[in-house]
């Protein structure tokens, strides 16, 4: 338990030591994160407005739930492109950094516009599977869902390391969930989280913040001070975003380094070569 702690920290210093020397790859989840609401703002209205959810959850309405699992497919493919899209361009970046570069912000965009095509298309795969594994947990029982749940962990899994090859190799999607699955069959598929451990500490990170960002809160609400009450929830809210950009750098950093590692045997500058062969350890 201690020594993967130990792990899990060793290769979060080495993440972001790479972060540190490249501050601006938190450009590209900070600009995903934006399009997202963007994106939510955008599909709000036909939702809500329109009274879309309703026929949706309750199947009621003409045509609308028809229409509904339409729009829910096309956000869906939507969000995916957003997200994978800018993994890719901060992945591009970090592989830059691996090999000796400097990478700039527009380094890495280049790159994932350079797989626009395979990044749509593996977002359509993603929300087809996404959109299949929770219409068919909506129709079954307790014991069903959950059996959806690990499913849905499972492709989590086989997926983790499919934009490092959309980035690294001219293959389609397809090919790359292939490729991925195949890398963490033959290496570490069933101890990727608990070995990976960037989410175990940004985990107790977040805990952390939250509860010292409450704390604050409500410290400024006792005083009175609508000022101080203002002041406290924007510094929390800010902190709880830092934390959630840093960790998503830090995790594309992480699976570029894996993936190089995997592929290549090649270790990225700034991370421990012993602690990615116990990443990659099979399980015992």
């Amino acid at each position: 338990m201690f020594e993967r702690l130990s792990r899990s920290w060793a290769l979060v210093k080495a993440s972001a030591a790479v972060l540190k020397q490249d501050r601006q790859l938190l450009v590209f989840p900070l600009i995903s994160a934006l399009a997202t609401v963007v994106l939510v703002a955008a599909f709000a209205l036909p939702v809500f407005g329109l009274g879309w959810l309703d026929g949706l959850t309750h199947g009621q309405g003409n045509g609308a739930p028809a229409a509904a699992y339409g729009l829910g497919f096309l956000f869906y493919v939507s969000l995916y492109f957003i997200i994978f899209f800018f993994n890719a361009a901060l992945i591009g970046a970090a592989l830059i950094r691996f090999d000796g570069g400097s990478p700039t912000v527009g380094d890495g965009l280049r790159i994932a516009n350079s797989k626009f095509g395979q990044i749509l298309g593996y977002a359509v795969i993603a929300a087809t599977v996404g959109m299949v594994l929770r219409m068919i947990q909506e129709r079954v029982g307790f014991i069903g869902r959950l059996i959806v749940g690990l499913l849905g962990v499972g492709w989590t899994l086989a997926t983790f390391l499919v934009v490092p090859v959309l980035v690294s190799r001219d293959v389609g999607p397809v090919d790359a969930v292939k490729e991925s699955a195949g890398i963490l069959k033959k290496t570490w598929g069933e101890n990727v989280v608990g070995q990976s451990g960037i989410g175990v500490v940004f985990t107790v990170l977040h805990f952390v913040v939250v509860i010292a960002g409450v704390a604050l809160v409500m410290a400024a609400l006792s005083s009175g001070s609508g000022l101080a009450f203002a002041l406290a929830l924007l510094l929390t809210l800010a902190a709880v975003a830092l934390t959630a950009l840093v960790q998503t750098a830090l995790t594309g950093i992480y699976a570029a380094a894996l993936y190089r590692y995997a592929a290549t045997g090649q270790i990225g500058q700034g991370f421990d070569g012993q602690a990615l062969q116990q990443a990659f350890a099979p399980k015992r």
